[in-house]
């Protein structure tokens, strides 16, 4: 039979070793080399094994700082929902309350891809408006919203969140300038975190986040925003709730 790849082995040691508690919770493992030295293998071994636990949650890179053992984390519910009795585009979080930090840009040009998606032409100007979602003081979704200035500029509502509608949400805010919104489209796709995602969201590059391209449309199918949310995979779980009609 074919031998075992070495990493692999490598990897089998070192869970054995984190499950019987030679490394407690959140404490750093020793160097790569000074494993490698230990095993009698090579870095190069040492670090698929160490990727390896990473991936299966296992173990948590910090840059500049080493690899820990991670600290399991609550994972919370998320539902995404569209009932009846709350507006189209609540789409709202349940669970433990929450709070956010937003920065708005004006007259951003829109690149292709958001432009294609907001139905303008690739450089139009937008408000471009970043989110970071907290619960309990830890960060568990960014959104980084786009609105087309010619539909909100020289409005009162141009900045999502000031002005007299200020985190009332897109529904109630177009409403303020006339437009009805109608419909909400999401398309989930499963994606790995960015190093900037990261950084904000205190998880590890490559970690498995959930990421949301999400567009509003008017009624006369006209887009009026669109986002990109990600949502880390380890910090919640996300379920989509929607009313049968009768």
């Amino acid at each position: 039979m074919p031998r075992e790849a070495p990493y692999l082995a490598m990897a089998e040691a070192l869970r054995a070793r984190i499950v019987a508690g030679d490394w407690r919770l959140g404490e750093r493992l020793p160097s790569r080399a000074r494993l490698a030295a230990e095993y009698g293998v090579g870095r190069n071994v040492v670090q698929r094994a160490v990727d390896l636990l990473i991936a299966d949650g296992l173990l948590e890179g910090r840059a500049g700082s080493g690899t820990y053992v991670r600290v399991p984390r609550e994972r919370l519910r998320m539902v995404r929902s569209r009932r009846r009795d709350h507006s189209l585009a609540a789409l709202t979080e349940r669970g433990r309350a929450g709070a956010w930090d937003a920065h708005s840009e004006v007259r951003v040009p829109a690149p292709e891809d958001i432009a294609g998606r907001l139905a303008l032409s690739a450089g139009d100007l937008c408000v471009r408006t970043c989110y970071e979602f907290l619960a309990d003081g830890v960060p568990v979704q960014l959104s980084e919203s786009w609105e087309s200035m010619a539909l909100t500029g020289g409005t009162p509502v141009v900045l999502p969140e000031q002005g007299p509608l200020a985190g009332r949400g897109v529904v109630e805010r177009m409403r303020s300038i006339g437009v009805t919104v109608e419909t909400v489209v999401e398309l989930p796709r499963p994606a790995r975190a960015t190093q900037a995602q990261a950084n904000l969201l205190g998880i590890a590059a490559g970690d498995l986040v959930l990421a949301i391209e999400r567009t509003i449309y008017d009624t006369s199918g006209r887009p009026v925003e669109t986002a990109d949310i990600i949502i880390p995979d380890v910090r919640r779980e996300v379920v989509y709730e929607f009313e049968v009609d009768r």
